[in-house]
């Protein structure tokens, strides 16, 4: 399925919708087009309740090499308000990509360089090809990974950001893993079975309980272990428990028999 969109493609399978990043001759390079039509598409998926999973790829041999140089250049000649602009929306793109209120796997492989690696971090899940390579390589263009960083700094926290912002260097699949970027690193031949039984376990749950999970997440990361926070915690799974989706939920597994979101 194709939908409406020049620089992406979307197709379904039952539960899970995939889009295609299809710039394949510049690596899936992101321009002004394909940052509007990303953000267009993760709304359109997020308000489609057929929808449970979200799967990010890009056609081709890579992931995505990031922000196209010439979009770049266009920016950086503009007026200050234009360049700031520009900046937003891609900002807001990838806020949109991470707040989707469906469970959202990248899927890397070859090259992820720069605001690719902010797309794989900005998911919740990145699996990766063995092949896989990331990179925050906005230095070496005299520019800093700032738009992105949020999302890589929650992957692998400020000590591993303070090398990679830094030096640029390639981060093999294997180190992505070992350092938070990469939930999963597979051979190429595996890397969609592998996301189609993640998809799978994902789709077993409540999907009123997973939004209120990635919120929960959001709330208590970071936070000291107080009073307020242990407060907040009994606060929200009191409402969890009380909602229609939790006491079906609840009821389907004490009388053996599936939950309502998977009839």
């Amino acid at each position: 399925m194709t939908d409406h969109y020049t620089t992406l493609q979307i197709e379904h399978a039952a539960q899970v919708a995939t889009i295609w990043m299809n710039r394949p001759e510049v690596f899936n390079a992101f321009d002004e087009t394909l940052i509007h039509e990303l953000s267009a598409a993760c709304a359109a998926l997020d308000a489609d309740a057929s929808v449970r999973v979200v799967v990010l790829a890009g056609r081709g041999r890579h992931f995505s090499a990031g922000a196209d140089l010439n979009w770049m250049k266009r920016a950086s000649a503009g007026s200050h308000d234009d360049n700031l602009k520009d900046a937003r929306r891609f900002a807001a793109m990838l806020q949109r990509l991470s707040t989707l209120s469906k469970p959202t796997i990248a899927r890397v492989q070859g090259l992820a360089l720069g605001g690719g690696t902010g797309l794989a971090a900005a998911c919740d899940i990145a699996l990766a090809t063995e092949d896989a390579a990331f990179a925050t390589s906005e230095v070496k263009f005299g520019i800093i990974p700032s738009v992105i960083s949020p999302y890589v700094l929650r992957a692998i926290g400020p000590r591993h950001a303070l090398r990679y912002f830094q030096s640029a260097e390639r981060i093999s699949a294997q180190r992505a893993q070992a350092i938070g970027l990469v939930s999963e690193v597979h051979p190429a031949s595996q890397i969609d079975a592998a996301i189609a039984e993640l998809a799978q376990a994902l789709t077993s749950g409540g999907p009123q309980a997973q939004i209120a999970a990635k919120d929960l997440i959001a709330s208590v990361s970071g936070r000291p272990m107080d009073a307020s926070l242990i407060e907040e915690t009994a606060q929200r799974i009191a409402r969890q428990r009380a909602t229609a989706e939790a006491k079906g939920g609840i009821s389907a597994f004490l009388e053996k028999r599936q939950p309502a979101w998977l009839l």
